[in-house]
């Protein structure tokens, strides 16, 4: 059993199939894990791949296809950053995960932040108290 899509595996992925159990900690790891956003990104730019040759091969100079094919992919990142939480929950369930899985280590951060947040708060409650 593979614990790592193939390429075909892969592009399928990309455009939204769901992969075999036996690679669920590779989908957990890809949806989750550190650099998670960056493969999003980039991951969410593979559908768009024949719209982005499609405005090259529109008539006129150059600088005016670049420029369509950058407006074109400025507007598929902005989208792909702006639903990124959705699509990500949208995944997770497809390929049998749970919708609310968070990279374990900024669940750390988070909650080392509140608890700090929360003695600072009875910090300045306590001065508060002893000075009024």
């Amino acid at each position: 059993m593979r614990t790592r899509p193939g390429p075909f595996q892969w592009l399928a992925y990309a455009v939204g199939r769901p992969l075999p159990a036996s690679m669920r900690e590779w989908v957990r790891n890809d949806l989750i894990g550190d650099h998670a956003v960056a493969r999003h990104m980039i991951r969410s730019q593979i559908p768009f791949l024949p719209l982005y040759a499609a405005f090259l091969l529109l008539p006129g100079p150059v600088w005016l296809r670049l420029s369509t094919m950058g407006l074109g992919v400025a507007l598929a990142l902005f989208f792909s950053a702006a639903y990124m939480a959705q699509n990500r929950r949208r995944r997770l369930e497809r390929n049998g995960l749970p919708g609310d899985l968070e990279n374990p280590r900024r669940v750390r951060e988070r909650d080392a932040e509140k608890a700090a947040y929360e003695r600072l708060h009875s910090t300045m409650r306590a001065d508060l108290r002893t000075r009024g």
